[in-house]
């Protein structure tokens, strides 16, 4: 299954719910994650732009794309951002497949 990172900002709202009432929210995100047909690797609390991140295996794009659209529909967050990851392996699959296309692209010239 693909990997995606999950990066969230929440609400002033949410942060002072928290604050007040200490609130395991990797349990909370678990059933979201595998209600789409995911797995829920990490979630870490971060500082920084964002205030927390999520590592996540889907099936598909569209899986990860629902369980981002539900968590953003919640309220809880004032942004966020969903990354597609690869692999090493995927990734020097694409190396050599740049490397063959590289010779067809004609680069901007001067």
């Amino acid at each position: 299954m693909p990997f995606y990172m999950f990066q969230a900002r929440y609400t002033a709202d949410a942060i002072k719910a928290m604050v007040n009432k200490p609130q395991d929210r990797e349990a909370a995100a678990r059933p979201l994650i595998e209600a789409v047909g995911g797995k829920l690797h990490h979630l870490f609390f971060c500082f920084g732009a964002d205030d927390v991140v999520a590592l996540i295996e889907a099936p598909t794009d569209e899986a990860m794309a629902a369980g981002a659209l539900a968590v953003g529909a919640s309220g809880a967050f004032s942004g966020g951002a969903t990354t597609k990851l690869m692999t090493s392996r995927e990734a020097m699959g694409a190396m050599a497949a740049a490397g063959k296309a590289a010779a067809s692209y004609k680069p901007a010239t001067g």
